[in-house]
């Protein structure tokens, strides 16, 4: 019975630990919370989001965020109904 209990308590302590992206502007955001929302991106690609963006001005679409170094098309696919750029 304490296994079960034990492995019940793992589970639950996984599953609330996994993360959800959230909607976030790539344009107005910083990198925390660009880090924050989106899977698979973390503050360092989060920063290369906003270097580019200061770089060569706001993204027009969801799907340029792939012209930034380190981001790839499965991570815009993984989270492209989270990205926003209005």
């Amino acid at each position: 019975m304490k296994t079960i209990t034990t492995l019940a308590a793992l589970a639950a302590l996984a599953i609330s630990s996994v993360t959800t992206a959230a909607p976030v502007n790539i344009n107005t955001a910083d990198a925390a919370e660009i880090a924050d929302a989106l899977n698979g991106v973390g503050l360092s690609k989060a920063q290369a989001i906003v270097d580019y963006r200061e770089a060569y001005g706001l993204f027009s679409q969801a799907s340029e965020i792939v012209f930034v170094r380190g981001i790839g098309e499965s991570t815009y696919e993984n989270n492209k109904s989270d990205i926003l750029v209005k």
